[in-house]
């Protein structure tokens, strides 16, 4: 039987959240070549997937985090999905900003956390954490106890585990890269020579940059 970290590979391929194209690899922001394009936003669309990675995160919190009293997702990709997970517990919700508002209250967190809340952090994909981690930072400076974050796929970066143990802070993805390419190598979605180059590009993401290749340029 297929465990849960393949078949949320299968699937996150399968709507296409994740496209592998390193004959012409995507930019990201930061400026670093990419032959991978991930997404999890995608899946909102297709209400099975969207339901099995729902459930599973439900199934990590009621294994892992009894004493989770809200959920928090990381805006904008987790929203969504944090929302469904705190519904389905029962949980109070609310999201963090990665700044805050220009107007109004200027508000960094939105929704009524309460300080010394117990928190489950919510995230779509972690690729550095930068980003992910100035959630927990911004709902630890408040006063609330960050429990750990869940994530549907990480790309392992090296740099990524480092920046969570430095903030100890726990994560949980429900795949990740390594199994990625093993899915799309089963399913003849690439082949062995492209999974050598996709498996390079993990080691030296920000270095990568194969010769005559044309580029697509994504924001992230």
């Amino acid at each position: 039987m297929e465990n849960d970290e393949k078949k949320t590979a299968r699937l996150l391929l399968q709507c296409q959240a994740v496209r592998l194209s390193p004959e012409k690899p995507f930019v990201w922001a930061s400026g670093w070549k990419s032959p991978i394009y991930c997404d999890n936003r995608k899946t909102l669309s297709y209400p099975a997937i969207r339901n099995f990675i729902k459930d599973s995160f439900v199934s990590l919190i009621k294994e892992k985090y009894l004493s989770t009293e809200a959920i928090a997702g990381v805006a904008t990709g987790a929203i969504a999905q944090g929302a469904l997970v705190a519904d389905i517990l029962q949980l109070p919700f609310f999201y963090v900003r990665p700044e805050p508002k220009s107007h109004g209250l200027e508000n960094l967190i939105e929704g009524d956390p309460k300080k010394g809340q117990r928190v489950v952090v919510i995230e779509d994909l972690i690729s550095t954490g930068g980003s992910s981690l100035k959630a927990v930072e911004a709902l630890r400076r408040y006063g609330c106890e960050v429990l750990g974050m869940l994530a549907v796929f990480t790309y392992g970066f090296r740099i990524a585990m480092e920046n969570f143990s430095k903030a100890d802070c726990s994560l949980i993805t429900l795949s990740n890269y390594e199994t990625l390419l093993e899915i799309a190598l089963e399913s003849g979605y690439i082949d062995q020579d492209t999974r050598m180059v996709l498996q390079q590009w993990r080691k030296n993401p920000d270095t990568w940059d194969p010769s005559g290749m044309n580029k697509q340029t994504r924001n992230d």
